[in-house]
């Protein structure tokens, strides 16, 4: 095997690509998605030998499982935990299985990177009844990305991916923060679902539970749902989209509300970042990654200059999730 088609359907837009050999061969994106792609469309990719589809929320797999019926609808189980990106990936799996029907087609995880945090990491304090009988846990996400960063960092250190301590920042319209250390993660900022963390393009990050306490007593519950999954971090901070690209014109202008919400923004990453240095032993490497670390240099130099402390230059690495998925998928088929 060697052609692998990957799909990867993130927050706000919809990435194809075709690698061949552990070569992007040819890639697509399609902005502001919310829907399936034309059949047409992917039609002219051609004949590939595996398709890999990305899930941000795969539970407790550890790695990538051939997606038949009996695992989408386990899947489906989890889309409480993430309403913006699980409903559109079961969508694109159903209909890749009725496209090529004879192509094997792979799901791939974001969660699975983050399957061996340690307990300390990784469990909540709350009634441990909870926690058995909801399978309540720090899940973690974007794992795929720091998967990839992790195997070129090594690389561009001459190192075992085992032997790179290292943190992750994944700048998207949703942000992570991840400490890797020997092979694996061992704490991130996203947790029991993706709203959890840096606060991003429309969602607000680390909240006070008292808070949410407060508001469910306030606000209806759906209403609330909805505002912090679609109207919150950026886009409730500076009454933009939350797209950093806007965020970053308007306060060029003189916009009050959103140099508040950068300054926030930034101030939030940074503690991230300090707080996933106590998790390792050493640091190599701070890596940016994401489409907001390989475009927007000004704002990076922004976060660097509060950073000094940790002894490392950030280094920015594209976020080549489609390499990481079809390498998991040979490795699957294999």
């Amino acid at each position: 095997m060697s052609r692998v088609l990957t799909v990867n359907p993130g927050s706000s837009s919809l990435k194809v690509s075709v690698v061949d050999s552990g070569e992007t061969i040819g890639e697509w994106a399609v902005q502001d998605w919310d829907g399936l792609p034309d059949p047409a469309a992917v039609e002219e990719v051609g004949p590939v030998d595996a398709v890999a589809l990305r899930f941000v929320h795969g539970g407790d797999r550890p790695g990538p499982v051939v997606l038949d019926a009996k695992q989408e609808e386990s899947l489906r189980t989890l889309v409480p935990m993430a309403p913006i990106h699980q409903p559109r990936s079961l969508l694109l799996g159903r209909a890749l299985r009725t496209w090529w029907p004879d192509t094997p087609l792979v799901a791939c995880f974001d969660t699975s990177f983050h399957t061996r945090l340690p307990p300390a990491a990784s469990t909540y304090p709350i009634p441990m009844e909870w926690t058995r009988k909801y399978g309540v846990r720090r899940y973690g996400f974007h794992g795929l990305s720091c998967a990839n960063a992790l195997r070129t960092t090594a690389e561009t250190l001459g190192r075992r991916p085992e032997g790179v301590a290292m943190i992750c920042c994944h700048l998207g319209s949703g942000v992570s923060v991840t400490a890797i250390d020997g092979g694996r993660s061992v704490d991130t900022s996203m947790g029991f679902t993706p709203l959890d963390g840096v606060p991003m393009a429309t969602r607000p990050g680390a909240l006070d539970p008292g808070l949410l306490l407060y508001l469910a007593r306030e606000i209806p519950l759906q209403t609330l749902d909805n505002a912090l999954n679609h109207h919150s971090g950026l886009a409730g901070l500076s009454g933009t989209t939350g797209d950093l690209r806007e965020v970053l014109a308007v306060r060029e202008q003189g916009c009050p509300e959103a140099d508040l919400a950068v300054r926030v923004y930034l101030h939030r990453l940074r503690r991230e970042i300090a707080a996933a240095r106590t998790s390792l032993p050493r640091l190599d490497a701070l890596v940016l990654t994401g489409g907001v670390a390989e475009h927007q240099p000004g704002l990076l130099d922004e976060l660097a200059a509060g950073l000094e402390f940790l002894g490392v230059e950030p280094t920015v690495t594209p976020a080549r999730e489609d390499l990481e998925m079809a390498r998991q998928t040979e490795e699957t088929l294999n």
